[in-house]
């Protein structure tokens, strides 16, 4: 991408000012093709001084997602990255690629969906410039049962680099949407096939979709009620790549041992459900209340009926008063 490389220029070339004829010839394109990448990398934040017949020079650096800043703090080099501006929906295009035999270790990134998705055929608001939406592909050695375990990763994964990030703490809605200040700021779909031959899962795809800043237009009037950003409104330099990088290396060491009691309690301590008054929404049926328990091991919600009887929920979904 022409832009990406016109700001690895600018950065390898420090104080120097390099002329946009020069940038031209180093990168074989078009003076109007540097001009329009520059206007870009502007828009992203980036501080980019130009002085007539002197040229460009980087000030300081915006938010541009790219795979150069990704690695920058990416300790998983191992991981494939593909980083896109636009693209319909990462998970929708990993499992293209994953039906097609792609390794696992491939993540795809992306500044906007236009197709983003959620759970139970929701959509995933999916803007430009206050997201960050990503996709990883395992292959892991699981049977289906144990497929939540990964969701369970991602969640402490995303909470964590949330938390570090920000320095307040991230609370996990059963079974995958995390909430930071009452608000929800990320959601989670995991999607797998089966390898029906072995009995064990083929691949699984762990989509994560966080919100970092408010839209300039805010939230739709649907979700507005219960989204939030982490910064709000705040412009934090390289945020996108430094979170990228932060969740895909807590979700790799996470996934490499899902059973973990480490992964276990990081995820029950954060939980926004136990001990209170919560209603199980089931498709195509009234909604009934319950109190939420406990955290089975299996990661299954322990919850109390109104006649005392108890009932383990392992899927599904619930909605709590947040006061």
């Amino acid at each position: 991408m022409i832009r990406d490389v016109v700001l690895s220029t600018l950065r390898e070339a420090k104080d120097t000012w390099l002329s946009g004829e020069e940038l031209a010839a180093r990168l074989h394109v078009t003076r109007a093709a540097v001009w329009k990448a520059i206007q870009q990398l502007r828009s992203q934040g980036c501080e980019i001084e130009s002085v007539t017949n002197r040229g460009y020079r980087l000030k300081a650096e915006g938010d541009v997602l790219n795979e150069e800043g990704i690695r920058a703090y990416l300790k998983h080099g191992e991981l494939r990255l593909r980083v896109y501006d636009t693209i319909t929906s990462t998970n929708t295009a990993l499992k293209t690629l994953a039906n097609q035999d792609e390794p696992g270790g491939l993540a795809l990134l992306a500044v906007r969906q236009t197709e983003g998705r959620g759970r139970r055929g929701r959509t995933f608001f999916s803007p430009a410039d206050s997201g960050l939406y990503l996709s990883l592909l395992l292959r892991p050695s699981l049977t289906p049962d144990r497929a939540t375990r990964l969701t369970a990763c991602a969640a402490v994964a995303a909470a964590e680099a949330i938390e570090e990030m920000s320095g307040e703490k991230a609370d996990i809605k059963w079974v995958n949407d995390i909430f930071l200040n009452g608000r929800k700021v990320c959601g989670i779909l995991t999607e797998a096939g089966m390898d029906f031959e072995s009995g064990q899962l083929s691949y699984v795809i762990i989509g994560i979709g966080i919100n970092l800043r408010t839209p300039e237009d805010s939230f739709p009037s649907e979700i507005q009620e219960t989204a939030g950003s982490v910064f709000g409104a705040r412009k934090v330099p390289e945020i996108r790549n430094r979170m990228a990088a932060l969740v895909l290396d807590k979700l790799m060491d996470f996934a490499a041992d899902p059973d973990a009691d480490a992964v276990f309690e990081a995820y029950r301590s954060r939980s926004l459900a136990l001990g209170k008054e919560i209603r199980i929404l089931s498709p195509g049926r009234d909604a009934v209340s319950a109190k939420a328990l406990d955290l089975n091991r299996d990661y299954s919600l322990l919850t109390e009926l109104p006649d005392g009887s108890r009932v383990s929920l392992n899927s599904g979904e619930i909605s709590i008063r947040i006061s």
